[in-house]
């Protein structure tokens, strides 16, 4: 017969677990982890920490430290750092600093550290992080300028880039991020359609085969008799699509489907996307979709453009080349100085109102010269214009 196990009244837990050994002080054992943590978030190559503002912050965690203990362990994390970011055990680690200072070269020894002392500010700091600080402010402004993120999603994945730096730089960041008013999308679930969408297009899923799959979705719209908030289309029915590509283009990004009602590729705004859903049916389409050129679809899609395709010659004056080019590109086209203040430019075109509304926007500092018959349409446009006025 097993003999029953002795039981320990919670005194004597509480003596053996919590009670310190004579001299021994408390939470020692988290020390160099908060020591760590503390410099981190509060150093960097402008800002430095001394001794003393790492005792007094230690003090407050309710950790008692003296002066020597701080530099051993900074020595420690030092040490153990390089270990981990190097691959290798400690005592190899040990190895790489000793011949660092052996060598005598400060600059070398300095490499190999995470944390460093400034001699002439008298304090530590974290040496520069894998991640330049540009790249983290790039990332928390290509955040904030995503529409299809709203407001506080974006507060919150900009927190989430801004670990990677300290905080007097997290400051500046969020600072300088939030400068600029941008018209944000309302809709909170667009993460999740995104992970959705994904899902369904995927090949596999948590290493197991899958078969990419239709969805089902409701979609939103605004109504000029409520533009408080959005309803949906269609009378709430829902929209069935076959998925096979996601774009983002001009801050928002769009769901490239096959329609099941239409019988064509479809593009569908994600932060207007509601209830998605997966139906377990094989998606369709797959020949539409090969058949598309992305890079020409997209320009005729975002652009608006969608009409006949002709080669057509236009003038502009040199001040506009930058946006000539933002709209054509370089790839395919020709450009031409024609005097000293205008250029040419020869380029396949979709004709459409779009496209004459974009052209005459520049007003008398572009003109359309060829074809003829791409002329008469433009005449046609701005009459049909006049006619409304």
């Amino acid at each position: 017969m097993a003999e029953p196990k002795k039981l320990v009244r919670s005194s004597e837990w509480d003596l053996e677990k919590r009670t310190p050994e004579r001299g021994k002080k408390n939470n020692q054992k988290l020390k160099s982890y908060v020591v760590l943590q503390y410099l981190l978030k509060n150093t960097d190559e402008q800002h430095v920490a001394t001794a003393s503002d790492i005792i007094g912050y230690l003090e407050d965690c309710g950790i008692e430290a003296e002066r020597r203990s701080i530099y051993r362990d900074i020595e420690d994390i030092n040490r153990i750092r390089l270990m981990l970011q190097e691959e290798v055990d400690l005592d190899e680690a040990d190895m790489m600093f000793a011949e660092a200072e052996e060598s005598g070269d400060e600059e070398e020894i300095n490499e190999l550290k995470t944390i460093l002392y400034d001699k002439h500010r008298k304090g530590f700091y974290v040496r520069q992080r894998k991640y330049d600080l540009n790249d983290i402010r790039l990332l928390a402004e290509c955040v904030y300028s995503a529409k299809f993120i709203a407001e506080g999603q974006a507060r919150r994945l900009v927190d989430v880039v801004c670990e990677f730096v300290s905080e007097p730089q997290a400051q500046r960041i969020r600072h300088n991020a939030l400068l600029t008013d941008r018209v944000k999308t309302d809709n909170r679930g667009v993460l999740n359609n995104i992970a959705a969408i994904n899902d369904a297009m995927s090949m596999n899923i948590d290493g197991q085969p899958h078969t990419p799959e239709k969805i089902t979705f409701k979609y939103l719209s605004y109504s000029i008799g409520d533009m408080r908030q959005q309803i949906e289309r269609r009378k709430g029915a829902s929209y069935t699509v076959s998925p096979f590509q996601l774009l983002i283009n001009d801050g928002n990004y769009y769901l490239l489907a096959f329609d099941e009602q239409r019988q064509d590729m479809r593009t569908y705004r994600v932060d207007r996307m509601k209830d998605i859903r997966f139906t377990g049916e094989a998606r369709d389409g797959a020949e539409a979709f090969e058949a598309i050129d992305l890079k020409t679809y997209t320009k005729r899609v975002f652009s608006m453009y969608g009409g006949e395709q002709k080669l057509v010659e236009m003038r502009f004056i040199n001040p506009l080349l930058d946006a000539v080019v933002d709209r054509f590109g370089t790839k395919d086209v020709q450009y031409a100085k024609v005097d000293d203040k205008h250029f040419g430019v020869t380029a396949k075109v979709e004709i459409s109102d779009q496209f004459f509304g974009w052209l005459l926007g520049f007003g008398k500092k572009a003109k359309l010269l060829y074809p003829d018959d791409v002329i008469d349409q433009l005449r046609a446009y701005m009459d049909k214009i006049r006619e409304m006025y």
